[in-house]
């Protein structure tokens, strides 16, 4: 032991063998679970396909199960996720048979495409509450990139809700530059600030793009379909008014759709063009928003935020147009519809196997 070990010394080794120590056994443990979880969604697959009794209990098995095994945590809720885990991820089955003996016979649990995240980097780097954000995305090659992204970025829980509510998968697929896009997304936090979609999707407005769509026609189709609107938006959106009447210089002017954030405490103002972006609507926007900061403004409220939703836009005409703009304006475009889906997955698929070769 060399002459310079102190009781400092001593104390700060101790500190810092029991926290690896205690880090260790938490992941053992968090491991044990998200395998654990498999496990019993395995059990119920298996008793609801070849069940000698299962007629008995129907669509009450799992409420049933709750009740007869009476246990803190193991109730209907985590039984239909364990479920669903069991389905989605055959993968792991190896591991949990090795782990707990199972009897394993997944019928008809195979995997269905070629993009699959090893059983082992999946439980050693994803909790089973990471697991759970994931399980609702359908497609498997979706719900593949968010794990690697996940597992690259080193994300939360709250930070890959984040990044799946507001549409990762989608806009790495569209950008132009996809590479600086994801790389932004590391060790990205969720903020106390408005994240902008760009571009906003209106796909669901079932909009046909050959026809002939004005501005009223859109914002009556998103005032039709609120909800989903404002799911688009994110989260926290209350929705005030349409065409909102305002007055400067004794001269009416109507504000397309006006909403209050309850997360940020402000009022977000849009305006949507159905064009291409132009500098003097960013100054009407402008105008606007300042309207709201001098007059609307009630106390404990942050200065208002403007979304102008175009088609097209430049980015170096809008760096300019913003340029000097005091107050807090976002320029973004919209889609009736979704790109081809093709075009998408050739990009991720270039982007999953470059982050593969990295790990070798």
């Amino acid at each position: 032991m060399s002459e310079e070990f102190t009781f400092k010394s001593l104390t700060d080794s101790i500190k810092s063998i029991n926290q690896q120590a205690g880090k260790a056994a938490k992941g053992a443990v968090n491991q044990l679970m998200t395998l654990r979880n498999w496990a019993i969604g395995y059990y119920i697959v298996e008793y609801e396909q070849g069940g000698r009794d299962r007629a008995e209990y129907g669509t009450h098995l799992l409420k049933d199960l709750e009740q007869q095994i009476n246990e803190k945590g193991l109730n209907t809720t985590l039984f239909k996720w364990c479920r669903q885990f069991y389905s989605a991820y055959p993968q792991i089955g190896a591991t949990v048979s090795h782990q707990f003996h199972l009897p394993l016979n997944q019928k008809g649990a195979t995997v269905s495409h070629q993009f699959t995240t090893p059983a082992d980097v999946l439980v050693k780097s994803l909790s089973f509450s990471h697991i759970r954000e994931l399980l609702p995305i359908k497609d498997p090659f979706e719900r593949y990139f968010y794990e690697t992204e996940c597992i690259k970025c080193g994300w939360d829980v709250r930070e890959l809700r984040r990044q799946i509510t507001t549409n990762l998968y989608f806009r790495a697929g569209i950008s132009k530059n996809p590479e600086k896009l994801l790389q932004s997304t590391i060790g990205e936090g969720p903020g106390n600030e408005l994240s902008i979609r760009d571009p906003f999707t209106f796909e669901f407005l079932g909009l046909d793009t050959k026809e002939t769509v004005s501005e009223s026609d859109l914002e009556q189709a998103l005032i039709d379909h609120l909800q989903e609107f404002m799911l688009e938006l994110g989260q926290g959106f209350c929705f005030e008014g349409r065409q909102k009447r305002i007055v400067i210089d004794d001269k009416y002017y109507f504000i397309d759709l006006v909403f209050y954030n309850r997360l940020l405490h402000c009022n977000v103002i849009i305006e949507l063009k159905n064009d291409e972006f132009r500098h003097e609507d960013l100054g009407q926007l402008n105008a606007y928003v300042a309207y709201y900061k001098a007059n609307e403004m009630t106390e404990g409220d942050n200065p208002p935020v403007g979304i102008l939703l175009c088609t097209k836009k430049g980015d170096q005409m809008v760096e300019y147009a913003l340029s000097g703009m005091d107050n807090q304006l976002f320029v973004s475009t919209y889609m009736l519809h979704l790109p081809d889906k093709t075009q998408l997955k050739e990009f991720l698929e270039k982007e999953v196997k470059e982050f593969e070769a990295k790990q070798e």
